[in-house]
């Protein structure tokens, strides 16, 4: 440790001007000592009534969080799925939805990796078309959680959420007219019903 040493009359006063411009940071009426120098006291003035801070109103952690999330968060994908547009006929729709019409071809994807699924699907919904085929069936199954060791969330059932995808960028896009997850009877949540445009 240092030794200390008395100040010189320069030093002391050099001491005091800086002090009289110092704010003191805790107000408990310490005197800070320096040499033979002392930090005069600063002169607290009782808090007024509008110092007093004001009592935050009720509120739960992270409530208006959610609201602004809930604007940027993708919807799920049977929600999307039903908020999209109806491009086939509605008596149509509502008789494949309900498990009433039979697909007239069907493809699974069931345990296929991406890279394997994509083309196959392609070849299919191609060759479907070409055929005159309206309505065909494609299963990917539901997906299996499996144990997540990432920092980023993987989701449960890659082709499930693929697929729909696929179907909407070329060169399938211009061929679909309407995706829809299928009637239980069909598979349901494990595959999809895609209702294709008529061949010119």
């Amino acid at each position: 440790m240092a030794r200390r040493r008395t100040l010189r009359p320069d030093e002391v006063d050099l001491w005091h001007a800086v002090a009289r411009t110092a704010r003191a940071m805790h107000s408990n009426g310490t005197k800070i000592l320096h040499g033979s120098a002392e930090a005069p006291k600063r002169q607290t003035t009782p808090p007024s009534k509008h110092d007093a801070a004001t009592p935050l109103p009720k509120f739960r952690l992270g409530e208006r969080a959610k609201s602004a999330m809930s604007q940027h968060v993708a919807p799920s994908l049977p929600a999307s799925l039903t908020g999209a547009a109806l491009q086939m006929d509605a008596k149509a729709f509502g008789r494949m939805t309900r498990g009433k019409l039979v697909p007239e071809a069907r493809i699974d994807l069931h345990g296929l990796t991406l890279a394997e699924a994509h083309p196959d699907l392609t070849r299919f919904i191609l060759n479907a078309h070409g055929q005159g085929l309206r309505l065909v069936l494609v299963i990917t199954g539901k997906g299996k959680a499996k144990p997540d060791h990432g920092p980023i969330p993987s989701r449960i059932g890659v082709l499930r959420h693929h697929v729909p995808q696929w179907l909407r960028l070329p060169p399938l896009g211009p061929l679909v007219l309407q995706v829809t997850e299928s009637h239980v009877r069909h598979g349901g949540t494990g595959a999809y019903y895609v209702y294709l445009r008529r061949g010119r």
